[in-house]
């Protein structure tokens, strides 16, 4: 199983999955032109994506659902609730295919599985997903809003993981953010602090193939200060990287994790 993200954070995410069976994007936050762009810098076309799967509605990770199905035929697996909040922002027009989920799912797409997680992140719907091929398991774990129950369970099965690490504490806290929208952030509907994000990978007990640090903040953390806070809490035997805000990312390949 082989893993690339496209980019990650506010201004579009979007993570290419290829596995013995299937290959997946996970959501759609840049253009048409873009994603296919980005596909084709790593030697991969949008015509050969099977299937998109949406975590939520918001527009940096939906942006371009439509478009890319309509033009590709590519179905699209998605809540009814986020497939609602889609067609109220006018971004859910020409699907080809809808296949819709309840969260907790397990989806089959031949050997390969698809685990849906619900999330408590501010959407209507929200879901992570686990893909699992062969034995091993991807976790693609961002908008999390707060380190719910079950999430610890979820990172311990894992053996590799685009793990949300959104803000540093302090760079927030002093930040030029208004109060409503750092209490948004540090909610219960937010994101993952690096403490909380290193925090999950610590209590894991695991060695993961490699943790990919994702949806950094532009404004409240540093790739830098994120990687830096990891290795204070985790140490310095796990792998980690982290995945672009404005660029593709490296080409990740998932093996299985040491205990």
């Amino acid at each position: 199983m082989k893993a690339i993200s496209l980019q990650s954070g506010s201004k579009g995410n979007c993570i290419y999955v290829e596995t013995s069976g299937a290959r997946f994007l996970v959501d759609a936050g840049l253009s048409v032109r873009e994603t296919a762009r980005r596909l084709a810098l790593v030697g991969r076309r949008l015509s050969d994506i099977d299937s998109l799967l949406l975590t939520h509605e918001h527009t940096d990770h939906s942006l371009s659902v439509g478009g890319i199905s309509s033009r590709y035929g590519i179905p699209v697996y998605v809540t009814a609730a986020t497939e609602g909040a889609l067609a109220c922002r006018g971004l859910g027009a020409g699907l080809a295919s809808v296949c819709r989920f309840s969260p907790g799912d397990c989806l089959e797409f031949g050997s390969v599985r698809v685990e849906t997680v619900p999330t408590p992140h501010d959407s209507v719907e929200g879901s992570v997903f686990v893909i699992e091929d062969g034995g091993l398991r991807l976790g693609i774990l961002t908008d999390l809003g707060h380190v719910f129950d079950g999430l610890g369970r979820v990172v311990r099965s894992l053996d590799a993981v685009f793990l949300e690490s959104n803000y540093d504490s302090g760079m927030l806290k002093r930040g030029k953010y208004p109060a409503f929208l750092k209490k948004r952030i540090t909610g219960p509907g937010g994101h993952l602090s690096n403490e909380e994000s290193a925090a999950l990978v610590a209590d894991s007990g695991r060695v993961f193939s490699w943790v990919c640090l994702s949806h950094l903040s532009g404004e409240n953390n540093t790739p830098d200060t994120a990687v830096e806070t990891h290795r204070q809490i985790v140490g310095a035997q796990q792998d980690i990287h982290v995945a672009p805000r404005d660029r593709v990312g490296e080409l990740l390949v998932v093996s299985k994790a040491d205990e």
